[in-house]
């Protein structure tokens, strides 16, 4: 009798909901051959929604996908967007939004996962070793275009929702799916905005299933920082000039647009455009803690990227430099030659493209007024009788959530349970907008929780997940819903 009270008190201590996570993970275990396979199907599709030839490719990847959910028993509806305008004038149909629900019990918590099914365009001749649209296994990685971003994360959440379907799914679920992510969620803010009295209505939390961890340790992420783009543009003459005919007789446009971008930041990358601090919120002892425990081992990332120094000397430093604190960054001179060889040319016209990364707190219209108004006066003070125009092309807004919300909690101990390591607790260098958009229009609790990998290289040539992390990451998303039904 003692025996079995003591299996059963051990059972009730590693087990979330009423189903023994062995049972779960055991059929994972089991049909990890048939996931990967369904990953090898959707990977086969090219569904690269930059280019408008294939937006067909896009809306078939999204009627595969809807199929899937279908045989989990979900009821789906394919939203129609309506059409899209192309640059040269043309309207293309935009593919349709999967909205899901998978179970409708009124006493459970309901889920809703966002992911995307679009990729980046791909080409073996990018420099790819293997044919980007045919799934590869090699030395335990599984390579194609949207292995990882988010084809293999979308697929790993259907999977975990199968396995814990042959016991009991313990939480309500609902999905949102998308095929234009990559090219800036098209419509998508707009139906969110829509549907946030029906089928958002009943949603408890919101998971984005479309990220990456920092290290080879499972993370969850809960900010980013936002971004604004800007471009500064000199002109000093109607028509490309000759420098030897007119060199050092005029003010030069480029001579100008180098100077201004060079009083943009200092060699430490501290930014010097007045005022751009003011909205940073002071640091924590209990946030600080959360990036002393994080794991980022600098001298592995120098070597991967071939980096000789940082600016910041430690882990912690760099971390918070990248993530809570904001940085700027020069992205290229237009109009300025730069192909192979030599040109002896004075550029009438360059313009030059930088942009800054938002942390909570700071105003997209407040850092707008900063960078204008400080370029506005560095130009007057230059001097110049060239044309300068500071124009601001594009942002987007931070996002920070409590990681302490009960969602986070379950994920902290799924991961426990799963890798059997603490959760890092991330925030983003990058922007996600989708998790600002679904905050400020849902009001909903939002998590960021993907399995990519630190080096799974999505956009970039030779992508791929790890066959590991794919089947790990099912049985996560397993027990966070079981975790997340005893919040």
């Amino acid at each position: 009798m003692t025996v079995l009270v003591l299996a059963l008190l051990f059972m009730s201590l590693t087990t979330a909901g009423s189903v023994p996570s062995d049972q779960i993970f055991q059929y994972i275990e089991e049909h990890q051959n048939e996931y990967v396979q369904r990953l090898k199907d959707w990977i086969a599709i090219e569904s690269d929604s930059n280019d408008p030839e294939k937006r067909h490719l896009v809306t078939n990847m999204m009627l595969l996908a809807e199929e899937r959910i279908r045989t989990l028993g979900g009821t789906v509806e394919m939203v129609d967007l309506g059409m899209q305008e192309l640059p040269n004038g043309n309207k293309i149909s935009l593919p349709p939004v999967i909205l899901a629900n998978i179970v409708k019990d009124p006493k459970k918590p309901t889920v809703c996962f966002y992911g995307h099914l679009d990729v980046q365009p791909a080409e073996i001749e990018d420099g790819w070793s293997t044919e980007p649209y045919i799934l590869t296994e090699k030395n335990g990685n599984l390579y194609g275009r949207g292995a990882s971003d988010d084809k293999g994360q979308v697929l790993a959440v259907l999977n975990a929702i199968e396995a814990l379907q042959k016991h009991e799914l313990p939480v309500n679920v609902k999905i949102l799916l998308e095929g234009m992510e990559e090219v800036e969620s098209t419509g998508l803010k707009e139906l969110v905005e829509e549907r946030n009295s029906t089928f958002f209505s009943d949603v408890d939390h919101i998971v984005v299933t479309d990220t990456a961890w920092i290290s080879s340790k499972p993370g969850i992420t809960y900010g980013t920082r936002g971004n604004c783009y800007f471009l500064v543009e000199v002109e000093c003459a109607k028509q490309d000039l000759h420098s030897g005919s007119f060199g050092g007789l005029l003010h030069e446009a480029m001579n100008d647009l180098i100077f201004l971008l060079s009083t943009l930041a200092d060699s430490s990358g501290h930014i010097l455009i007045p005022g751009i601090y003011e909205a940073v919120a002071p640091l924590t002892e209990k946030e600080k803690k959360l990036y002393e425990g994080t794991e980022y081992d600098l001298d592995v990332i120098k070597a991967k990227y071939g980096i000789k120094q940082f600016i910041n000397k430690t882990k912690e430093e760099l971390l918070m430099q990248r993530s809570r604190y904001p940085s700027l960054s020069i992205h290229g001179i237009q109009g300025a030659f730069s192909a192979p060889g030599t040109k002896t040319v004075i550029p009438a016209k360059v313009i030059g493209k930088f942009s800054i990364r938002l942390v909570p707190n700071m105003e997209l219209s407040v850092v707008k007024k900063q960078v204008t108004d400080y370029l506005n006066k560095r130009f007057t003070e230059r001097n110049s009788p060239n044309s300068f125009k500071v124009t601001y092309r594009k942002g987007s807004k931070s996002w920070l959530a409590d990681p302490n919300e009960p969602q986070y909690l379950a994920a902290r101990k799924a991961i426990k349970r799963v890798f059997g390591k603490e959760a890092d607790m991330i925030r983003s260098g990058g922007t996600i907008p989708i998790a600002t958009d679904f905050q400020e229009l849902t009001g909903k609790s939002i998590m960021l929780l993907g399995i990519g990998g630190p080096d799974d290289a999505p956009h970039g040539q030779d992508e791929k997940i790890s066959r590991y992390i794919y089947i790990e990451g099912t049985k996560l998303y397993a027990a966070f819903l079981q975790e997340l039904s005893t919040v």
